[in-house]
Parts: C-alpha cells; structure tokens; sequence
C-alpha cells in the first residue's frame, strides 16, 4: 500500500501517475458505447434511436451506482489516509454488497415497467419503440454486473490503484469490440440481432469484467485480504456514511438524467433522426467529459487520503495541478468539436445527410463550453475528497433544472433545435464557473472543516 500512498511526494507526479489508468478507464467507458453507434449506425438511424432513448435508463442507473461508488472512493482514500485498514475493509464490503442490492430492485422496475418507460419519449415510431424494449429489457438482465463494476473500480482508486481498474476495464472493452459486430451484423455462427445483439454484447462484456475484479480483489489486493463480502452484515454507521457521501451525488445525477430524458422527448418532436443525431453527438462529446471525470476520480483520491493526514498545502497545490490539467483537455475538446465535427459525426452515422447536420450543429455549440464544464467535474471531484458533497449536487440540480424551461422557450425560437443546444452549453458553463468559484471559496477553510468535522468517515 506504500507505493500508492498519495500524502508523500511529487504532487504532479502521484496526480497524473493516479489520472492515466483512470482516464485510460474512461475512455474504455466512452468506447463500449461509441462501438456500439458505429456498428448500430451501420443498421440504420432507427436502431441508433432506439439503444440512444433505451440508454437513458443506463444513464439513470449511474445516479443509483453513484452512492456506493463516491462511498468507495472517498471512505476508502479517507480511511486509508488515516491508516486505518478496518474502515477501509468496511468500506469495501458494504458498497459492494449495496450496489447489489440497489442493482436487482431496479432491475425489476426496469422490466415490469418496460412499456410504459419507453412510451415516456413519445417516439411515434413503433419498430423504434419495439427496438428500445427490448433493449432496454436486456441491458436490466445484466445490470448487477453493471453496478458493480464502477464500485470495484471506485475501492482500487480509493486505494490508490488506478492501473488495475484500467486492465480489467479494457478485457472488457475488447470483448465488447469483438462481440459487436459479430451480434449485431450476424456474423459467423451469430445471428443478426442488431439492436439486440449491441445489449446482449454489452452485458456479456460486463460479466467478464465483474469476474475479474473478483478474481483481482481476491488475490491481489489487501483490502480484501482474509474477506468474504458474503459473510460480513451491513454495518449500519458504515451505510450511513456511504449515503451521506454519495446520496447528493446520486441525486443531482438522478436529476441530471431525468432532465435528459425531458430534453430527448422536446427533441423527438423533430423525429427519430434528431434523436439519433443528439445520441451520437453525445458519444463524441462525452470524449472530453469522460476524460475529466477521471481525473476528478483522481483529484478526489488525492485530496482524500491528504485530507485524512490533515496534509493542507498539498490540497490546495493539488487542485491548483489538477484545474492546469483539465483546462489543457478542455482546450483541447473546444478545438476538436468545433474543427473536426463533420468527420468526427460522420464516422458514426456515414449516409443520413440529415442526421449529419444536426449532429454537426450540435457539436459545434456545445465545444464552446468544454473548459467550463471540465472545471466543473475537477472541481466535484475536489469537494468529494474533502466529504462535502452537496454542494456540487445543489450547483447540478440548479442549472440543470434552468435547462427545461430555457430549452422550451429557446426552441420555440428561430433557433429550433438549436435552442435545445445552446441551453446545454449555457448551463454547463455557469456550472463550471460557480462551482469552481465556490471551491476556492471552501478552499481556504479546509482546515477548520476537517477540525469541526472530523468523524466524516468511520
């Protein structure tokens, strides 16, 4: 555990040696889906409309990983940073054991409610709607693997072990990749199942990842030394500090999801093209979005463990490292989106003239925010390392809720659809301008936070 100890020295160094294999993480993220948009643009708009409105609900489920995730990583980084292995052992087992639990009741709600979920978006286009239930059916089969995965990934990164969570998320990316098209297109002894085939892919590719980080937990690393997740009881001081860390999280992505799914069915008023277009652009973006979030993911591991050795200046010096860093893949995202946005769109969807020029607008616009928005996840990240977690969700929860109304009215407009993208980046960049004002603001008072609260973990 020496060697990932993040309290002693070189600031930039520990940060970026911790952010590479996370971010490496990250895009294998991004790239599941975005395998999936490449070989389903190949069948056809409609089958990227249907995995892009089912997927909201994956999206959805983020919100509900995130309070065993977030508990993870900072009851972990915290617990570890006091050197106090117990704490950090508990934290490992009752997160695991939650997202279980949370993972098969929304299962249920997914299957039992599948008709009535997808009919929300009012697609108006019933083998869309076919496509979309049975998606969404079979992405819920496998959602504990879903689940599970991000929180195993969240306790190696609390630990200050980025590197396996990257290696056992790229076995399976790489699996993904190859049972894609095979599922998809019908290849060799594969029927072609298109949409189908994209989720059974995808599900498949999760349970090789969730029996690796088993296998990983157990031989590997000492956090799970001498533990059985199934014979340890939840422990309720340890829950409740899981929620108190990640239930603002969940709830400003729950939020944020849900605005999603308000903005989806305002766009399908412009037909299935429109959303096919909004759900790739939205791959090719989340390139920057992703990135960032794993270095938050790092920037909270850091600030947590130095944090729980009470280390001030190395906080302060951190988030300093941490916003140079993110703001070099803002730039860089501004640049890409707004330059390279017809090659980038057609990649994905090569012979739908309409959905390229939706998809073109929509990237063009939205890279004007991606600085902004970058800070904003940096600076989430730096809150979660020091416990306090409200305050991102409440900037979250309160721009994004600014986006329905503006979206209505902005859409109503000359600006059509358009309207619906220059409300995304407005309000993605007023979240990334308050929040990291609002960090700096709490950064000065780190030490008397930490004095006045010090039980924040157990």
């Amino acid at each position: 555990m020496e060697n990932n100890k993040l309290t002693e020295g070189s600031i930039t160094g520990k940060l970026v040696r911790l952010a590479l294999p996370i971010m490496a993480t990250s895009f294998v993220q991004v790239a599941y889906n975005m395998t999936d948009m490449i070989w389903l643009g190949r069948v056809g708009t409609k089958a990227v409309a249907a995995s892009g409105t089912a997927g909201f609900f994956t999206w959805f489920a983020s919100a509900l990983f995130m309070i065993p995730k977030i508990g993870a990583e900072v009851g972990v980084a915290q617990s570890i940073g006091r050197e106090d292995m117990e704490s950090a052992r508990k934290f490992a087992s009752n997160t695991l054991k939650l997202s279980t639990v949370i993972a098969i009741i929304y299962s249920f709600i997914l299957i039992i409610f599948r008709h009535q979920i997808i009919g929300f978006f009012n697609l108006g286009d019933m083998e869309v709607i076919d496509m979309a239930v049975d998606y969404l059916v079979i992405i819920a089969l496998g959602f504990v693997f879903f689940f599970l995965n991000p929180v195993f990934s969240g306790i190696f990164n609390g630990s200050g072990d980025s590197d396996t969570p990257f290696r056992i998320n790229s076995a399976g990316l790489v699996t993904n990749m190859i049972l894609d098209p095979l599922m998809i297109m019908g290849i060799g002894p594969f029927p072609e199942m298109g949409v189908r085939g994209a989720a059974y892919a995808t599900i498949i590719a999760q349970f090789i990842v969730t029996s690796i980080f088993v296998y990983a937990s157990r031989k590997r690393n000492n956090l799970f030394k001498d533990l059985n997740i199934l014979r340890i009881p939840f422990d309720k001081e340890c829950i409740r500090v899981i929620f108190k860390l990640g239930l603002p999280s969940s709830v400003q992505q729950g939020i944020f999801s849900g605005i999603g799914m308000v903005l989806a069915r305002i766009i399908a008023q412009w037909g299935p093209t429109a959303v096919a277009a909004q759900k790739v652009g939205n791959q090719v973006e989340s390139i920057s979005w992703m990135t960032a979030a794993g270095f938050s993911t790092a920037i909270s591991a850091f600030i947590g463990q130095n944090y729980g050795a009470e280390k001030w200046d190395r906080i302060r010096k951190g988030y300093r490292k941490g916003l140079q860093i993110v703001g070099a893949i803002g730039v860089f995202a501004t640049i890409l989106l707004i330059f390279g946005a017809g090659p980038l769109f057609r990649f994905f969807i090569p012979d739908d003239p309409e959905a390229l020029n939706i998809g073109v607008r929509y990237l063009r616009i939205l890279g004007l925010s991606e600085i902004l928005m970058t800070f904003e996840i940096a600076s989430r990240g730096a809150f979660n390392g020091i416990g306090r977690t409200i305050p991102p969700s409440v900037v979250g929860v309160v721009f994004n809720a600014m986006r329905i109304p503006m979206a209505l009215v902005l859409s109503s407009t000359s600006l059509g659809l358009d309207g619906v993208w220059w409300t995304i980046t407005i309000s993605s960049m007023l979240k990334g301008l308050v929040l990291t004002i609002w960090y700096i603001i709490v950064l000065k008072k780190v030490p008397e936070i930490r004095q006045r609260d010090g039980s924040a973990v157990l």
